[in-house]
């Protein structure tokens, strides 16, 4: 079907309407091939006509010349209820050179689900009248999947929300930057954010949308708050959400859970960059031992087609909690401390052993060997190995995030840090920059620490650092896998740091290609010093720098036996004994260089 010109009138309107359709399915689209090429061939859009609704829907636009070819259209309808039809307007201002038209429309998924002779077992409801037979977790999601509105019948209103009448028991963060906006229809700016809600399909529903142009900045953020939830079992409680990430300059999307009240918590799902016109389903299993909040926060992209919508959020079997969450404090070095200790006679230059009271010399605290029973003395270090897996930082922390943030950890915005990241949840744009896989699995699921360059500037630091180590012994190395990749990678340095002073033991530059790989520092006899990874960002965010599998190998200080040294060993001149093949091999195997000696 094409438009042919045949008047002169200003302002002309062709006007194409389909059948009326009875109704449609949850899962419904329509899709069609068109053609819009000339040089003022003008604009057109197509309109949802619901009965009983007087104002139009508008579905799809097309503004301008798209050029000498076929472009596909791909409309999200979703369950409509009540009868309804198209209406393809084609508008002409005055003169019009062009060809406008339209083929091989398609109406896919539409139908209400098939009945079933049958729907048995936990993970399925069977319709009411329909008899359709859907997965339970479709089940009070704020979607009438089966068609007769039976999966939604008998729903507690307090574990869920459309927006139709506020923000129901959910919250605007008053610690944010700027606050999610309720509104109908599209939003204010052209090719960005959607253009009805996900609850009724139409310009009447109501839905929250994040608006990404002035006066709101680049990573800007706006955080909403879900109301308190009580512990849940292993992935017992689930939450269901709708988004939509539609427009060029579109940034992220993220879900945290905390159960702190002060605390940003951890990362649950997060998702980067356009998703195309059309509004997703996401589902979460939670867990956890402890009361929480769930929190859905939104980022600015670098410009004003960068709007995110949010719709229909629920949760199912999940119980509301009545009180409060507690505060979290946290020492310097990220650790808890317990607020008492064991009966002991120890002195304040000694290490109390926390399940026995026993006293062990703070020389022998975090020095890669367990002294006390319960290895309380290795407890608040840094791990002998670390594989990020379990999203466990293995005691390396941050310390510039913790001078600027005090006891809160939420709210250091525009910041160039290590966080951690797999490749599950990496967007498009990323994977050419950051690793698809990590190191210890070798999928997308592992885990693994990276400096994100979409925060910061060219030459911004980011250090993680070790507790401090009190004693290492003399072969005591660190073995790691890097991953950088990318046109503006910038580099990575170990640093040792004791007290004041700091030097480089190790540095990398520059792009080192798509692959994982292998480095070795040796650091030998130290004490009382920390170890310390330094990410130096590059000109743009097009390279991150990722580490994984960081190991402490032969670090445990040298133990005095009290047995006399065999045959195979040397005995140092302060009685530590070692292999004889370390004897003369430029290594200082005794801590007195008596291995090393010239009258040997």
């Amino acid at each position: 079907m094409f438009i042919l010109k045949n008047s002169s009138s200003i302002s002309q309107i062709a006007r194409l309407r389909s059948p009326k359709f009875r109704q449609s399915g949850s899962n419904c689209t329509l899709s069609f091939w068109y053609y819009n090429y000339g040089q003022s061939v003008g604009a057109a859009e197509l309109q949802l006509l619901v009965d009983g609704l007087k104002q139009p829907t508008v579905l799809w636009r097309t503004y301008y010349n798209e050029g000498n070819q076929w472009l596909k259209a791909v409309i999200q309808l979703g369950r409509l209820p009540h009868p309804f039809q198209f209406s393809l307007d084609k508008i002409s201002l005055g003169f019009y050179e062009g060809v406008s038209a339209i083929d091989d429309i398609r109406f896919e998924n539409c139908a209400l689900p098939l009945p079933a002779l049958s729907c048995e077992g936990p993970n399925h409801f069977w319709c009411r009248d329909t008899k359709a037979c859907i997965d339970s977790l479709l089940v009070c999601d704020l979607v009438d999947d089966c068609g007769d509105g039976s999966d939604e019948d008998s729903c507690d209103p307090d574990l869920q929300c459309n927006f139709e009448n506020g923000l129901c028991n959910w919250e605007q963060d008053v610690k944010d930057d700027f606050d999610w906006i309720r509104i109908q229809g599209p939003t204010p700016t052209v090719n960005t954010g959607p253009l009805k809600d996900h609850t009724t399909g139409t310009a009447r529903g109501h839905y929250l949308y994040l608006e990404s142009s002035e006066p709101h900045q680049f990573q800007d953020k706006a955080v909403l708050l879900s109301p308190l939830f009580s512990p849940s079992g292993n992935g017992t409680c689930v939450f269901r959400f709708h988004y939509h990430m539609f427009g060029k300059e579109v940034y992220k999307l993220s879900v945290f859970q905390r159960t702190g009240s002060n605390t940003k918590g951890w990362l649950l799902w997060y998702k980067f960059g356009n998703q195309k016109n059309r509004w997703i389903r996401q589902t979460l299993f939670i867990s956890s031992s402890k009361p929480f909040q769930i929190l859905v926060k939104g980022t600015v992209g670098d410009g004003f087609t960068g709007d995110i919508g949010l719709d229909d959020m629920s949760f199912l079997g999940c119980a509301l909690y009545n009180g409060n969450l507690p505060t979290i404090s946290t020492t310097t070095s990220g650790t808890s401390v317990p607020a008492t200790l064991p009966m002991n006679n120890c002195t304040e230059k000694e290490f109390v052993c926390r399940a026995s009271g026993h006293c062990i010399q703070m020389i022998q605290k975090c020095d890669f060997r367990p002294d006390c029973s319960d290895k309380s003395d290795e407890s608040a270090c840094v791990m002998e190995v670390c594989d990020f897996e379990d999203k466990d930082l293995c005691g390396w922390h941050q310390p510039a995030l913790e001078q600027m943030s005090g006891n809160y950890s939420i709210h250091i915005t525009n910041t160039f840090q290590w966080q951690l990241g797999r490749g599950a949840n990496l967007y498009p744009e990323q994977e050419q920059h950051c690793p698809l896989t990590d190191h210890t699995t070798c999928t997308e699921e592992g885990w693994y620490l990276f400096a994100d360059s979409s925060n910061g500037e060219f030459g911004h630091t980011a250090d993680i650092a070790t507790p401090v180590i009190s004693l290492t012994g003399p072969r005591c190395k660190i073995i790691f896998w890097n991953h950088m990749n990318g046109s503006t990678i910038g580099s990575l340095e170990v640093l040792y740091k004791s007290r004041n002073k700091t030097s480089k033991l190790w540095t990398q530059s520059g792009s080192q290609g798509p692959q994982w790989n292998r480095a070795e520092v040796f650091l030998g006899i130290r004490s009382n010093f920390q170890v310390i990874f330094r990410a130096k960002r590059g000109v743009s965010y097009m390279g991150d720098v990722a580490v994984d599998d960081i190991t402490f190998e032969d670090c445990s200080p040298l133990l005095i036996s009290d047995k006399p040294c065999t045959s195979e060993e040397f005995m140092c001149a302060n009685k530590y004994c070692i292999p004889k093949n370390n004897l003369c091999d430029f290594v200082n195997d005794c801590a007195d260089n008596s291995d090393e000696s010239p009258s040997i």
